[in-house]
């Protein structure tokens, strides 16, 4: 049963989206559970790609979690509000998820981690995709290996380039930051 929701400020990639956190309880009362609700907009491929066949986004955005996850939250769900007609999607708060801490990790640690992040890449393609042609397209050398090391390196750079225009507009007084939290 649904027991309380609070509104919840959401990352850079949702900024201006609605978001909100529901406690519902089970049938006891040691029997939490938190689900974050949050708004589905039209997909940013759009502009580029035909619409999605799919009318509701959150619909969208949840079939295209279950078709490149290889296990889903179980509470995933959509649905629109009432009131507004907004597409919202819902998934637990906290699914455990694990991560690395790729700030502290040594270079091993972060070797690891980014071939666990490529294999999971991978397999979510292979899911969605069709598993051949993107063999195929990708081929049996190291061109697309090397391509992408290549991307990487100079998205880094770009990168590196932007925090330091950044951080030189603070210190020349174009921009105000505040360091204290």
């Amino acid at each position: 049963r649904p027991v309380d929701v609070a509104l919840k400020v959401v990352g850079v990639g949702n900024v201006g989206t609605r978001c909100a956190i529901m406690l519902l309880e089970g049938r006891d009362h040691p029997d939490p559970l938190f689900l974050q609700i949050k708004e589905a907009t039209s997909s940013v491929l759009e502009e580029y790609l035909s619409p999605s066949p799919l009318e509701h986004h959150g619909r969208r955005v949840v079939e295209g979690q279950r078709l490149t996850q290889a296990v889903s939250d179980i509470f995933l769900g959509w649905t629109r509000g009432s009131l507004t007609g907004h597409h919202y999607y819902w998934r637990q708060l906290r699914d455990w998820k694990g991560s690395a801490n790729i700030e502290t990790a040594n270079p091993q640690v972060l070797l690891n981690y980014t071939r666990l992040c490529g294999w999971t890449l991978a397999r979510a393609h292979a899911r969605a995709g069709e598993p051949v042609c993107i063999s195929g397209y990708l081929g049996k050398g190291e061109v697309f290996d090397r391509a992408l090391a290549r991307f990487a390196e100079r998205y880094s750079e770009l990168n590196r380039q932007d925090y330091d225009s950044f951080t030189a507009a603070i210190r020349s007084g174009r921009l105000d930051a505040d360091f204290e939290h």
